[in-house]
């Protein structure tokens, strides 16, 4: 098995410092921060007091704060939000140069795993790319294991962390034993009422699947909607029951034209509704 890396254009960095640091972000993000270990990673969300993700994020603890990683579209955006909670926090929050790196079929000793499912494989933060760029394979290999990504599985401000499997990586994502933050009122709802009705599924065409949000259909009703794909192979978030009646009654599901199947992630500890 040879080792592959990609070289993420699309992401960005932010580093945050100061005395306040830690209390800060603990207190606001959806993941623990205050018990990580200089030098490990987790991953969370900055939500809307309605408990939907408006901004996710890597989280790396570093000597002196932390480095966040998110998308580059929204760095600026969450930098901003931030900065809109910090009020009086001993807090600097600013731009890193740093380049975003992944590794997998292979381990990068100088990278951290990925904290939300460690087949993803390592992410580091490089001065320089790769030689070989292979970002279109790091798409199909993180699609083939379930784990869908902001921005291209699913609109921020649209989804709830359950919906898109937050709360299942093993120790990142939500952590259901922390204190307060921002919606963590409507996350532990939804935990311990079981109310998420939509997940984050694999769907597989029969043909190359189309552009990301188009709707996905059974007998004429709206099931679901296409998140991103790699030729047949693709993420959507759908509502589980509708999914499920439809197998159940041999309806073909369709996403413009394209007839689909759809599988539940292997890592996740959920299964299809009885």
């Amino acid at each position: 098995m040879t080792t592959k890396t990609a070289h993420l254009t699309d992401r960005a960095l932010l580093r945050l410092s100061g005395e306040d640091a830690v209390s800060f972000l603990h207190n606001i993000v959806t993941c623990d921060v205050e018990s990580l270990a200089i030098g490990s990673a987790s991953f969370g969300a900055l939500l809307s007091p309605q408990g939907k993700v408006l901004f996710d994020f890597f989280v790396l603890r570093t000597d002196d704060g932390f480095v966040l990683e998110t998308s580059k579209e929204q760095r600026d955006a969450l930098m901003k939000r931030l900065t809109f909670y910090k009020l009086r926090a001993d807090v600097m929050i600013q731009p890193h140069d740093d380049l975003v790196v992944v590794t997998w079929d292979g381990v990068d000793e100088d990278g951290f795993e990925d904290p939300r499912l460690a087949a993803l494989g390592y992410r580091n933060y490089a001065t320089s790319p790769p030689d070989k760029n292979a970002q279109a394979d790091w798409h199909r290999h993180r699609i083939a294991l379930g784990v869908p990504e902001s921005e291209r599985d699913f609109g921020l401000g649209d989804a709830f962390p359950h919906e898109v499997l937050m709360d299942q990586f093993d120790g990142a994502g939500v952590d259901f034993s922390k204190g307060c933050y921002v919606g963590q009122e409507v996350v532990s709802r939804m935990q311990h009422r079981g109310t998420a009705r939509s997940r984050i599924v694999v769907v597989r065409g029969e043909a190359d699947l189309p552009s990301a949000t188009s709707t996905i259909q059974a007998d004429g009703k709206t099931v679901g909607s296409l998140g991103s794909s790699h030729d047949k192979l693709g993420l959507a978030i759908v509502r589980l029951d509708r999914a499920k009646s439809a197998i159940d009654r041999d309806v073909a599901l369709t996403c413009e034209g394209v007839n689909l199947s759809m599988q539940i992630p292997e890592f996740v500890s959920f299964d299809w509704p009885q």
